[in-house]
């Protein structure tokens, strides 16, 4: 049986993110990170793999930019990594995105299981996940909160997921694309052997053409990047002589300023 992921790197949520003068995003020198809900889709694909006596694959679409994100994951475990990019094209478009990540996993055989972290904190969508699974015409399984039972050689498995304010358990044959939750797990940290290891890994890179590729063209495109107009901001110090006091002034600035 064979696991996937799919990972990327996105800037440290702690960083500066701005627009320069001529319209480039860029976080300056601070490192890269893997994408923070990769952590547990990542620990998933490895649990899943040992349990069903498989292997395990990891794959990011875009540039270089996201070697990074892959060596990080075969520190933790993951046997495969490889890259998809196709010069020229916004990997961002979700259209497209799916696109090559649907002829990786053709490509790859015989893949009985996808899984997602979450969502992208760069980007802040899971569309991707959405439209992998609708190309594949697989079952999509999404907000999976735990994996009650997989059966990997009768093609069955029994998850639970979260939805607003309640739980449901649902049963889906296999192959089929999930997307987890934080709390699924427990992320392990790269020791110091697997981080060596992964350091001297080569990683292919497909393209279009490797896949056998006819890419749709993008259904939406970044005109422009600005920043955010800066906002000018005063504070005040609400003073009384008790807590109760404290409370009651500021209870009627909010209600004066129109925030209550």
């Amino acid at each position: 049986m064979h696991v996937v992921t799919f990972t990327r790197s996105t800037p440290d949520t702690a960083a500066r993110v701005w627009v320069t003068e001529g319209g480039e995003v860029t976080w300056g020198n601070v490192a890269t990170v893997v994408n923070p809900w990769d952590e547990y889709s990542l620990e998933e694909t490895i649990v899943q793999a040992t349990l069903g006596g498989g292997e395990s694959t990891v794959v990011a679409i875009g540039s270089d930019l996201h070697n990074d994100a892959l060596k990080h994951s075969m520190a933790m475990g993951i046997l495969r990594a490889l890259r998809v990019d196709e010069p020229g094209v916004d990997a961002n478009d979700s259209l497209v995105w799916a696109a090559l990540a649907a002829g990786a996993i053709r490509k790859l055989g015989a893949v009985d299981l996808i899984i997602f972290g979450k969502e992208s904190v760069d980007v802040g969508t899971d569309q991707h996940s959405c439209q992998l699974a609708r190309r594949l015409g697989w079952t999509m399984l999404s907000a999976v909160s735990r994996i009650i039972e997989a059966d990997y050689a009768l093609g069955a498995i029994k998850v639970e997921k979260m939805l607003e304010g309640r739980k449901q358990i649902v049963k889906a044959t296999l192959p089929a694309v999930m997307s987890v939750m934080k709390g699924i797990n427990e992320p392990r940290y790269p020791n110091f052997l697997g981080i060596r290891k992964a350091a001297k890994a080569a990683i292919p890179v497909w393209t279009a053409a490797d896949l056998g590729l006819s890419l749709p063209p993008a259904a939406t495109s970044a005109l422009r990047y600005m920043n955010p107009p800066a906002r000018e901001i005063s504070t005040e110090i609400i003073d009384g002589a008790s807590v109760e006091e404290k409370a009651a002034a500021l209870a009627d600035r909010l209600f004066l300023e129109k925030v209550l």
